[in-house]
């Protein structure tokens, strides 16, 4: 299991920004529910926290 610490803030939020183009704090997360994707890497938790709450990538484009 991955822990939250830091260094996996810091990484899944970059993860969000480059695929959501949402912070942490704008996705509303809190302490209370980040653990609920501790076992996953930052990236493949951004992209899970994207599916589970319907959110279209800015990463791909339009047309993708």
């Amino acid at each position: 299991m991955t822990t939250i610490n830091a260094q996996w803030c810091t990484a899944f939020n970059a993860a969000l920004q480059a695929h959501f183009a949402l912070t942490i704090q704008d996705a509303g997360l809190t302490d209370t529910e980040l653990p609920r994707y501790a076992g996953l890497g930052p990236k493949e938790a951004a992209l899970t926290f994207g599916e589970d709450h319907d959110l279209d990538r800015v990463d791909h484009g339009w047309f993708g």
